[in-house]
């Protein structure tokens, strides 16, 4: 009876122990999750989540269907942990020339899982506990958990907003750092700064003046620099985009982030790299090893593919890369128009795939909610996808806590979508503006 009445409490008995680790706390809440869902029910077009809807370029997918279904079995085996010869390779190459310097594929660049695993490991490897990581808000929102996770000290400083005065649409140039402010956040405890330019969501390209403050700071209070370039190709209005890690001083303490999804119009590949010097990326391969170890074989020879061709075509008028921004650029140009007309201000963004619009004019339409502490821009974005079917993601999301209640007017659309998205679109604008002015 003994055994039974022991086994029976044993069956009943609940884990009473926490068993959630420390370092998850207060990071479990997520943007994507709740406004992924909500596309998803209401929604008849999205322009929230970051993902083109029109087709990557066919020499991917053709390169992707030849290593599937060609004579190379090897293909659908383990290749090289830190990435498969020849998309490191070919990497190599193409740093070498966008960099200005020599590169070793084997110590300079590693393969990830998409850019967001090529982020966690820097973060893994490089931040310990109590050390402060600078943050340029607004910031994609991974990076603060992230930092948190590694048990590191987020440290925010905002692009402050600079309007035109001439009536002119706003830019994201005119989002500027305050080289005081910004100067007055490194301090002996700062190990890094996270660089994203261009920048997600607002579509800023950093200056070379800027970068060079950054640079400056950063030699001075022997910081490591995390540049997040995944937007790099993106770029509008005969823009350029510098990198960082080719200012002087920059390149022994930077990590380049990138991404073949965005690269390529092939976000679902997950594929992703770092280049960087040998003394910091030793330590992304350690947390690499012991994390993910390895990334799809097929997809990384599909992108070594890819960049064999874009390297053959460096700069010429049919590059993938020449021919993309001149695409992008137009559909930006579009929804720009589309949104202007209805009386939200967009800010024309410099690059990505991203513009931001000011909704302040919309506090009519928008019911209060009682006893709500959700900023007016979740509000909006929430009561828009569901009252007119139209998605978009609130700007506050990409602020610290500290900073949310201060950019609540905003809202940031994506505009890398086939022209019938982008019609759509416009066609349910049109209608709210039609409705707008018979009421």
């Amino acid at each position: 009876v003994k055994a039974s009445n022991s086994l029976s409490f044993s069956l009943q008995a609940k884990m009473s122990r926490p068993v959630q680790a420390r370092r998850l706390k207060g990071i479990d809440k997520n943007i994507w999750v709740e406004f992924v869902k909500l596309a998803a029910t209401y929604s008849k077009v999205n322009l929230g989540q970051g993902f083109p809807d029109y087709p990557a370029p066919d020499f991917l997918t053709e390169a992707f269907t030849r290593a599937l279904s060609g004579g190379n079995h090897m293909l659908h085996q383990y290749t090289r942990a830190f990435g498969h010869p020849p998309l490191v390779k070919v990497l190599a190459q193409f740093f070498e020339k966008l960099l200005g310097r020599d590169l070793d594929p084997m110590t300079n660049v590693m393969v990830t899982v998409g850019a967001y695993q090529a982020l966690f490991c820097c973060f893994q490897a490089l931040v310990d506990e109590g050390d402060e990581v600078i943050i340029i808000e607004p910031f994609f929102d991974c990076y603060e958990p992230m930092v948190k996770m590694a048990g590191g000290t987020p440290v925010f400083v905002p692009l402050r907003l600079n309007p035109p005065k001439d009536g002119k649409l706003m830019s994201s140039a005119d989002w500027q750092l305050d080289p005081a402010e910004l100067a007055s956040k490194f301090s002996e405890r700062t190990k890094a700064i996270v660089l994203n330019s261009p920048n997600n969501p607002l579509g800023k390209v950093f200056s070379r003046g800027e970068l060079g403050l950054i640079a400056e700071l950063c030699v001075k209070h022997d910081v490591l620099c995390i540049s997040d370039e995944v937007y790099e190709w993106l770029v509008y209005d005969g823009k350029q985009h510098i990198r960082i890690a080719s200012l002087q001083g920059m390149w022994d303490r930077t990590v380049i982030v990138g991404s073949a999804g965005k690269t390529f119009s092939a976000t679902g590949w997950k594929v992703g790299w770092v280049v960087g010097p040998d003394r910091l990326l030793q330590h992304l391969r350690t947390v690499h090893q012991n994390s993910v170890y390895h990334c799809a074989t097929i997809a990384q020879e599909a992108v070594a593919q890819g960049f064999q061709r874009e390297l053959m075509l460096y700069g010429k008028p049919e590059s993938y890369f020449v021919q993309l921004p001149k695409e992008l650029q137009q559909k930006r140009d579009w929804l720009i128009q589309s949104l202007d007309g209805v009386g939200m201000k967009p800010i024309v963004p410099e690059g990505t795939y991203f513009l931001v619009a000011d909704i302040s004019q919309f506090k009519s339409d928008v019911p209060d909610v009682p006893n709500s502490d959700e900023p007016y821009d979740y509000r909006f974005a929430k009561w828009m996808v569901k009252n007119k079917g139209l998605a978009a993601i609130p700007l506050s999301a990409f602020y610290s806590e500290a900073h949310k209640n201060n950019y609540t007017n905003f809202i940031r659309f994506c505009f890398a979508k086939e022209e019938a998205t982008l019609k759509a679109a416009n066609d349910i604008l049109q209608k709210w503006k039609q409705e707008k002015t018979s009421s």
